[in-house]
């Protein structure tokens, strides 16, 4: 069983930052891509950016050069730094880790979503 936990969301003006963090723990063997979606009302559920464990790094579009993913392989945690937000930027953010659970089976779980909203 893997649990994450995210924080970090909240209300912000357009123009300002953001930082979401996710921690993921529980039966973790090792983790290879650590990731974040966003879900807008009435959207689907779309990539923002996601990070291997060797650091390759993958973003939408509307993510690069504002958008920042970083982890913390020590704390098996991944973070998103977001700038220079925008009212379309609102959405709820999950975060989504894949990896090796202890017992050889391969997991992919979410977290609970943190919700994002920017105010024009």
């Amino acid at each position: 069983q893997v649990q994450l936990v995210e924080s970090g969301g909240g209300l912000v003006q357009a123009g300002g930052s953001l930082r979401l963090s996710c921690a993921a723990s529980g039966s973790i063997l090792s983790i290879n891509v650590m990731g974040w979606y966003c879900q807008a009302p009435g959207k689907q559920r779309e990539l923002v950016a996601a990070i291997t464990g060797g650091g390759s790094t993958n973003y939408a579009d509307s993510a690069k050069g504002r958008f920042t993913i970083s982890r913390d392989n020590a704390k098996n945690t991944v973070y998103l730094q977001m700038n220079s937000l925008k009212p379309e930027d609102t959405a709820v953010y999950y975060c989504n880790v894949v990896g090796l659970a202890h017992g050889g089976n391969y997991f992919r779980s979410w977290g609970q979503g943190t919700q994002v909203t920017v105010s024009s």
